[in-house]
């Protein structure tokens, strides 16, 4: 049987957190264009038309750590006609691609809420798709005062 000595152990523990430091780098951000790439891939290369979602963020937030979010679209969910999807980016994080809600009819209401991490102030982008090939779109822009994913 082997045994795991304290040599080895720090060794695998400074080996483990220079993989995990390596793959994702602080002070990195994505840019505008990075979180519309993200939107274009979502969309199959449609044009999102603005209208029919609400986004309730704060104007500010004391904490990018934790920033509530809620998404609804206005739709009548019914078996014909339904938001299938709802992305949302955000246009300053290291991967701007923050949550992905996949929906049915079934879901009764087109709507969601979570709390998200924001590395810096920027906009917030909710593309949604409906199950008649509509793409729509919405953003809000978020002051952060207190560092959140970035530090």
């Amino acid at each position: 049987m082997r045994s795991l000595t304290r040599r080895k152990a720090l060794i695998l523990g400074a080996v483990s957190t220079t993989t995990i430091l390596a793959g994702a780098p602080r002070g990195v951000r994505a840019t505008p264009a990075d979180a519309a790439t993200e939107i274009a891939k979502f969309t199959g290369g449609k044009i999102p038309q603005t209208g029919r979602i609400t986004i309730e963020l704060p104007e500010i937030a004391e904490n990018g750590n934790s920033v509530p979010l809620s998404v609804v679209v206005d739709s009548p969910m019914t078996p014909d006609n339904y938001v299938t999807d709802i992305l949302v980016t955000a246009e300053g994080n290291p991967w701007p691609g923050v949550a992905v809600f996949k929906l049915t009819p079934m879901s009764g209401r087109a709507e969601a809420a979570t709390r998200i991490r924001l590395a810096a102030s920027q906009n917030i982008v909710v593309v949604a798709k409906t199950s008649k090939g509509e793409v729509l779109t919405a953003q809000r822009q978020v002051k952060v005062t207190i560092g959140g994913c970035g530090g």
